[in-house]
């Protein structure tokens, strides 16, 4: 039985992607801080959280990190932790910056020290290409990041590459664009639509505030990305992908979509707030996922208009059973 050790296992991709390695019969680990609060909800929402192993360790500690390494031994290690909000890393960028680098190069250079053989993916992100002078994205477009958070996923991203050139091990940077689901946390516009949105139909009141709708996104299904993270370590040899849509919709879109679906007019019930607009931020950027249908035999196939529909019923079904009618 394979054995794998998540970083950021209580998020929305940790939490997707153990359930598909547990249905592929591996043996799942996550590395956690020790005091969890709340978080363990995507892992009981998903039903999982009774088949993993959830290990105590500070990412940013070395002598942690290389200790849970040796203890555990994984065949595959999925960094996906990470201070990921954008507006948040503007608010915070010493703390987001040092979190994110150091989660990833602890990892990195534990498994060096170890002479580890197992296989390593990086969550990399659309956001460091930031101010790109062509579109759609590919693998070698230039980095041009635009935030903190940003900055720090480009560090990220050129670690792995590096220890993977210089210590020969086996890294995988997955650059996936903007993917949704139910399990987004509340401060991600998507989620925030959706939840007002599901509310509102159900009798709230609420008025949505919103930023920058303007702005345009390549969205995906969070489920179907994850499983793109697998198949990078299932390959003979490491290398980066785009996971992608190869198209941008604006956040209005997005709204008037989540509205329609449920009967509504999204613009009756949306004020746009230009306090929430960004100090720099990304007009529109999309991404081709060219090489990983290619490679890794990646095939999404969702459009726009059903992306939407699914999340809008997804998160109206979170709200009518949750204890608190809150999701």
């Amino acid at each position: 039985m394979k054995k794998a050790l998540i970083t950021g296992i209580t998020g929305q991709d940790g939490s997707y992607l153990t359930q598909y390695l547990l249905d592929k019969g591996y043996q799942v680990y996550g590395l956690v801080k020790a005091s969890l609060g709340n978080n363990l909800d995507n892992l009981r929402y998903l039903g999982v959280l009774d088949r993993v192993t959830l290990v105590q360790g500070d990412v940013t500690n070395m002598s942690v990190v290389k200790s849970v390494l040796e203890a555990i031994g994984p065949d595959e290690i999925y960094n996906l932790v990470a201070q990921s909000s954008v507006a948040r890393s503007f608010e915070q960028p010493s703390a987001t910056v040092e979190f994110n680098v150091m989660a990833t190069l602890n990892l990195l250079e534990s498994m060096r020290l170890l002479s580890l053989n197992a296989k390593f993916y990086q969550a990399s992100s659309s956001e460091m290409y930031g101010k790109v002078k062509t579109l759609p994205v590919v693998e070698d477009s230039v980095l041009h990041p635009v935030s903190p958070y940003a900055i720090s996923k480009a560090t990220g991203h050129w670690l792995a590459i590096n220890y993977r050139e210089a210590y020969n091990l086996f890294c995988c940077c997955g650059i996936l664009f903007n993917h949704e689901s139910v399990l987004r946390p509340g401060h991600f516009v998507t989620k925030k639509i959706l939840s007002a949105a599901a509310r509102i139909s159900m009798g709230s009141r609420e008025t949505l505030v919103l930023g920058n709708v303007a702005i345009k996104r390549d969205w995906g299904y969070a489920p179907e990305y994850v499983k793109s993270m697998w198949s990078m370590l299932q390959q003979d040899e490491p290398d980066e992908y785009v996971i992608a849509t190869n198209e941008a919709h604006s956040i209005a879109e997005f709204a008037e979509q989540a509205f329609f679906h449920l009967g509504l007019d999204w613009r009756e019930h949306t004020v746009i707030d230009e306090t929430l607009y960004r100090r720099s931020d990304i007009e529109a950027i999309y991404g081709n996922p060219a090489k990983a249908k290619q490679r890794l035999g990646w095939d999404y196939q969702w459009r726009f208009e059903d992306l939407v529909s699914t999340l809008v019923k997804e998160e109206c079904m979170r709200l009518r059973t949750s204890p608190d009618g809150k999701g």
